[in-house]
């Protein structure tokens, strides 16, 4: 009954991103491992949401995007957003790494509806992390906080370590990540990347969902067109006429580019030039669902357009900063590999 209850609850809170699906529906328990120390094994796959070496929620592509099997020419380190989030115990401020109902949860919500937008010609590599509650980014003790951070990212860290040691063999390398796991990539850009002889091999970074500054790097730049490589994007979704305290449309400080036209300038961009969102239905796709503009330190759009999107009166779009413009980014990876692949013949 519990259990029932909680993927009722995942339902109702679907929201833009998120949703059902038959496979949640009938969970069958392979999410049940258990470490012997409480810290993740990354030689082993199950510490893995998403991995080559089996079939998981990420490599599921849309039924209006099937094309068939195309060669995986890079690689993609995917790093998932909060998924540790409800009643907050005060005496674990991070998630367990043997939850099987957390790490169900985290398989059929962000694997399955974010990091699936970069499968197309991409290995997905996604670990499963200690993260941080939902309720750290307001923990008014600094040293706790940090801790919590800390541990987190050094799961991440250790994670991306292993793959670059077992698994990388040289291949590019896109770096992708929502909302937490945006948290944790910014650390990791600038600890393996910026100004280190892994630039040479990065495709992208997909920062999404939180702040990062313009000159957040030294040597990696803020992405100007769709198919500069060697650069990142971000971005963090608002309906326009959104007031809160996380905005400022004055800041010249954050890095936003908008997933449409894949520029920094403040063009309003026409949704006839979106190309698509795939939402809370991996069997259906909807076009030209919402305009965008970048002004400030975020992006905002129209009211999206699908249906039943009446219902929808939340003006923060964070649970949608990938899935409003899921094939807008599907192509533009495609777009960013080709590039790298002409400049590194």
């Amino acid at each position: 009954m519990i259990r029932k209850r909680w993927v009722l609850g995942i339902c109702i809170m679907s929201g833009l991103g998120i949703s059902c699906s038959s496979k949640m529906m009938s969970y069958s328990g392979d999410k049940v491992f258990k470490s012997s120390d409480g810290i993740p094994d990354y030689s082993k796959v199950e510490y893995w949401a998403a991995h080559p070496d089996k079939w998981d929620p990420s490599d599921t592509v849309p039924l209006p995007l099937r094309k068939g099997s195309l060669d995986k020419e890079v690689d993609v380190f995917f790093i998932h957003p909060t998924t540790y989030t409800g009643a907050f115990p005060e005496d674990q401020p991070n998630a367990s790494i043997d939850d099987s109902t957390l790490n169900y949860k985290t398989d059929y919500t962000s694997i399955l509806f974010q990091a699936s937008a970069f499968n197309e010609r991409a290995r997905v590599f996604a670990p499963r992390y200690r993260q941080a509650h939902i309720q750290m980014y307001q923990e008014k003790d600094t040293v706790k906080l940090y801790s919590a951070f800390n541990t987190a990212y050094n799961d991440v860290k250790k994670a991306f370590q292993y793959y670059l040691d077992h698994e990388n063999k040289g291949r590019p390398i896109i770096i992708a990540s929502h909302s937490q796991g945006t948290t944790h990539s910014i650390r990791l850009m600038k600890e393996f990347f910026d100004g280190k002889q892994l630039m040479n091999q990065l495709v992208c970074a997909y920062m999404i969902g939180m702040r990062v500054k313009k000159d957040q790097y030294e040597q990696i730049p803020v992405c100007t067109d769709s198919s500069q490589t060697g650069c990142f994007v971000s971005w963090r979704t608002y309906r326009n006429d959104y007031e809160g305290e996380w905005v400022n449309r004055t800041d010249t400080t954050t890095a936003v580019v908008n997933p449409i036209s894949w520029a920094t300038n403040n063009e309003l961009v026409d949704k006839s030039f979106q190309k698509g969102a795939v939402l809370y239905n991996l069997n259906k796709a909807y076009y030209h669902t919402q305009n965008a503009q970048v002004e400030g330190n975020a992006l905002w759009v129209s009211h999206p357009k699908f249906p039943g999107s009446f219902l929808y009166r939340t003006k923060n779009f964070h649970a949608g900063d990938i899935n409003l413009f899921y094939i807008d980014v599907r192509e533009n990876v495609s777009k960013r590999i080709d590039h790298y692949k002409t400049l590194h013949k």
